[in-house]
């Protein structure tokens, strides 16, 4: 016989376990899966009506597949509920805080109550419990995790940093997932669609211009282009960018004639495309036939801006060291 899941790591790491729980990692016993999910006698569980549970307001999800749903309600028919929905109080029916799909999922059912497990948590909890519930699914797709992570820092003016130490996860993961949304539109609804992956469009970042980057885009969905090859036709493109020689800034003659233009050494090359790699947007270098130069960084919105000055200025690693 099957045993009930349990919470999720990060999750039962922000909430903890209620009291009077059995230990998760103890043997458990399922009980009856097939009348709803029927708790067992001292397992902590209440039984819901599930038109006394809202939904999350902090959900991040936005797109809910219905033949998923389909599924699962027939799943759900077939074995029980495995795993009991968790909420919170919220004056006198309950708020959900895990489990939205299957709570969906048991009104196509057709079944009048749910198991929960009520735990207390405030908003701030609520927003960390919805992005950590989320993370932990595959089907999520990455603008809307990126977008939930945006809200929450937007929320509680935080860094990155102390998000991924109250979430547990790596601050890559955070940085990585809200640079998507500064991509072009055309690009994020690809993303959204399945048409593009989370790689692709990663890739497509230190193209910097958005021109460029919609172009590379349609290449990929037309060529079928895997995500190492968009990766080697963007260093080739900045590759390109780069081999051609520098104009030279202001007066360079005494006769006002222009001299050749100082070929670009390839340590300078080098460094163009470092830049573009670790900055994740469009970067030019110019420099003068008598060594002086000076670097261009691009941006195409505030958000972008308030990214890359954080980032050059080290702001968010002085907020998180103090």
């Amino acid at each position: 016989m099957n045993s009930p899941r349990r919470l999720g790591r990060g999750l039962e790491a922000l909430l903890g376990r209620p009291a009077g729980a059995p230990d998760a990692n103890a043997p458990q016993h399922a009980g009856d899966d097939s009348n709803a999910g029927t708790a067992g006698d001292g397992d902590g569980l209440l039984r819901v009506s599930v038109y006394d549970i809202e939904t999350n307001p902090f959900q991040p999800r936005r797109d809910f597949d219905e033949s998923a749903i389909d599924e699962l309600s027939e799943s759900l028919q077939e074995h029980g509920l495995l795993q009991a929905l968790v909420v919170r109080r919220h004056g006198e029916r309950y708020q959900l805080i895990a489990g939205e799909r299957r709570l969906r999922a048991a009104i196509k059912a057709g079944w009048p109550e749910v198991p929960v497990q009520v735990r207390d948590a405030d908003d701030r909890q609520m927003s960390e419990l919805a992005i950590v519930e989320n993370l932990q699914r595959k089907d999520l797709n990455a603008l809307e995790k990126a977008a939930s992570f945006q809200q929450y820092l937007d929320t509680y003016h935080c860094t990155q940093e102390e998000l991924a130490a109250r979430l547990k996860i790596d601050r890559s993961t955070i940085a990585n997932l809200i640079r998507l949304l500064e991509l072009p539109e055309p690009i994020q609804q690809a993303v959204r669609t399945g048409a593009i992956s989370q790689g692709h469009a990663r890739a497509l970042l230190p193209l910097g211009d958005e021109r460029e980057q919609v172009a590379y885009c349609r290449r990929i969905i037309d060529e079928a282009l895997s995500v190492r090859a968009i990766e080697e036709l963007v260093q080739t493109a900045l590759a390109c960018c780069e081999a051609g020689p520098l104009a030279i800034v202001g007066a360079v003659a005494e006769d006002r004639r222009a001299r050749p233009a100082a070929p670009r050494s390839e340590h300078l090359a080098a460094l163009g495309q470092e830049l573009r790699a670790a900055l994740g947007t469009k970067v030019d270098l110019r420099q003068t036939a008598s060594g002086r130069g000076r670097i261009v960084i691009h941006f195409t919105s505030h958000e972008e801006f308030d990214r890359l000055r954080a980032h050059l200025s080290g702001r968010q690693s002085q907020s998180h060291a103090g």
